[in-house]
């Protein structure tokens, strides 16, 4: 059984500097909403973070609101908060892949975004990776934003050192009308 299986939670992420978070959450399932938001909080704060909040109407508006946060706002990553549960039409699979496609490519690009969109056959599989006490997977989106964060600020600071060096300024001058000639 899933639920029961032993798996590695790597050791909370630490910062030197302040880290803010975004928090986007669909509350269409209010409590497994509210129990993914706790977990997420707890996280963040727990890192020493900061968070806000914004709710959205579903899962599929998430993404465009954090794209809108991203440039228009100045957080350093994202957690992404909701549930969809199967129903009898083809609509899950659109929510959940189209969703989930979006915070990746946005990833991609290079924001830092915790996916905690739970994709569930039914409600107890819902209040399940939801709880704080049990699977905490709004508490799991949450680490997940902070590391990338972390990991950013690491890759960020340093200087690639590799292949080519561009030239100096006084190389780069020579033979222009603003810099010697030569020969």
């Amino acid at each position: 059984m899933a639920g029961h299986e032993q798996h590695y939670i790597m050791p909370r992420a630490t910062f030197d500097k302040p880290v803010k978070v975004l928090i986007v959450v669909s509350p269409y399932y209010k409590d497994i909403a509210d129990n993914l938001v706790a977990g997420a909080k707890a996280e963040i704060e727990a890192s020493g973070a900061t968070w806000d909040l914004v709710e959205v109407p579903g899962a599929l508006e998430i993404p465009t609101a954090i794209g809108i946060a991203d440039r228009q706002s100045n957080f350093d990553g994202f957690v992404a908060l909701g549930c969809v549960v199967r129903g009898e039409t083809t609509h899950y699979e659109t929510v959940c892949n189209d969703s989930s496609r979006a915070i990746q490519l946005m990833g991609l690009q290079g924001l830092c975004i915790g996916n905690g969109i739970l994709t569930v056959e039914n409600r107890k599989q819902a209040e399940v990776r939801a709880e704080v006490a049990d699977q905490n997977k709004g508490g799991g989106a949450a680490a997940a934003a902070l590391h990338l964060v972390a990991l950013g600020r690491k890759w960020g600071a340093q200087t690639k050192g590799i292949g080519f060096k561009p030239a100096s300024e006084e190389i780069l001058m020579a033979g222009t009308s603003d810099g010697p000639k030569t020969a």
